[in-house]
């Protein structure tokens, strides 16, 4: 099964893609979280044949959930209307992790790969 990975923010979305095994993420791209993102994220999932995403679970140094977890929740609720299975995965400082090893540009993606990969991690224990 191919996952999809997000970290989910204000302005940008990172996307990452797993491999069809569901072993390995890539991060595939940046988008701006505006009125056409959840179409661009349906049209990603239909023509990369996503069966599962996983979101970054933002949380604070007191493991408190963090404003953005209220957008976070809903869009979950609504790729899970969309009859799709979603996780939440722990994240913390992953885009500050991935502006260390890549161009600012492609952070936000590196960082949704870092979340996916730590999830597929996990699943395939």
């Amino acid at each position: 099964m191919r996952y999809l990975g997000v970290d989910y923010g204000t302005k940008k979305v990172g996307l990452a893609l797993s491999d069809e095994g569901g072993v390995m993420a890539f991060p595939h791209r940046v988008v701006q979280n505006n009125t056409h993102f959840l179409k661009t994220l349906r049209e990603l999932i239909a023509q990369e044949g996503v069966g599962a995403v996983v979101i970054g679970h933002s949380l604070s140094f007191k493991g408190e959930e963090n404003p953005i977890m209220k957008e976070v929740h809903r869009l979950k609720e609504t790729l899970e209307a969309d009859k799709l299975i979603v996780h939440l995965e722990p994240e913390f400082l992953t885009t500050k992790q991935a502006r260390e090893h890549t161009a600012n540009a492609y952070a936000d993606a590196s960082a949704a790969a870092l979340i996916l990969q730590t999830f597929l991690d996990k699943k395939n224990i």
